[in-house]
Order: structure tokens, then C-alpha cells, then sequence
């Protein structure tokens, strides 16, 4: 499926969410779009918030809106950072990902100069905690 997904256009849809995100703490805005297997795109922005703790990443964010919309299935994921190197999503949003997604998901994170990083989520997590435990 690698082939088939519109990388450039996920892309396009974290870059202008990007700039939506609410950073005035961190001034470290992300955003990201989710691709889904009916060929919807649903991206987030980091929203941050005066007790730390309840900041929320883009990662996240686009998940839980795709969820809100009915979507299922996400095949791929766009990450866009202004970093000197693509930074991989955190810690949470690999777990998050690994709910909704098995771990061939494609997940891209680039840099505004166009700097690339590639990862299956099975290199960003390799052992997910999924409901295959239960």
C-alpha cells in the first residue's frame, strides 16, 4: 500500500494544521494527518495547556478527531516539525497509534526544509501493549 498513499498531500494537511497549534508555552508547534483506509485525511495540532500535563500532541489529537468522525482503519501518519532532524512522536502517541493500528502502519516525519524520517510503527513501539493481551 506504501505506493498508494499520498505522502505529499498528508504532508500538506500537517504542515497548515501546524500552524493552528497552540504552543505558547513549549513555542514547539507539530502537526499531523492521519490516512485512512477510505481515503479520508484527518490531521491535529498540539494543543498545550498552563498545566502541563494536559497538553496534547498532534499525533493524538488527529487520532482522537478521526475517531470522533467515525473513522477506521488509519494506514498511514504525517508528522511535520521545525527540528534540525525529523523528530519521532512521543511515547504516548506511539501507544495511541498502536490502538487504532497494527504495527506495519507507515509513519513519516519531516522537518520544514524536507528533512525525512520513515518508521513502521512496530520500530517506534515494539512492544505495544495491545488488546491482544486481554
Amino acid at each position: 500500500m506504501a505506493e498508494e498513499i499520498p505522502w505529499e498531500r498528508l504532508f500538506e494537511e500537517a504542515l497548515r494544521v501546524r500552524q493552528r497549534a497552540h504552543v505558547p508555552y513549549s513555542k514547539f508547534p507539530v502537526g499531523a494527518a492521519v490516512l485512512y483506509a477510505d481515503g479520508s485525511i484527518v490531521a491535529g495540532c498540539n494543543v498545550e495547556n498552563a498545566t502541563y500535563g494536559l497538553t496534547v500532541c498532534a499525533e493524538r489529537n488527529a487520532f482522537v478527531a478521526g475517531v470522533a468522525q467515525g473513522r477506521e482503519k488509519p494506514v498511514a501518519v504525517a508528522i511535520v516539525v521545525d527540528t534540525p532532524e525529523p523528530c519521532p512522536p512521543c511515547g504516548m502517541c506511539r501507544q495511541v497509534m498502536a490502538e487504532f493500528a497494527g504495527p506495519d502502519l507507515p509513519v513519516r516525519s519531516r522537518t520544514l526544509n524536507g528533512q525525512e524520517a520513515r518508521y513502521p510503527l512496530s520500530e517506534l513501539l515494539p512492544h505495544a501493549f495491545t488488546r491482544s493481551f486481554f
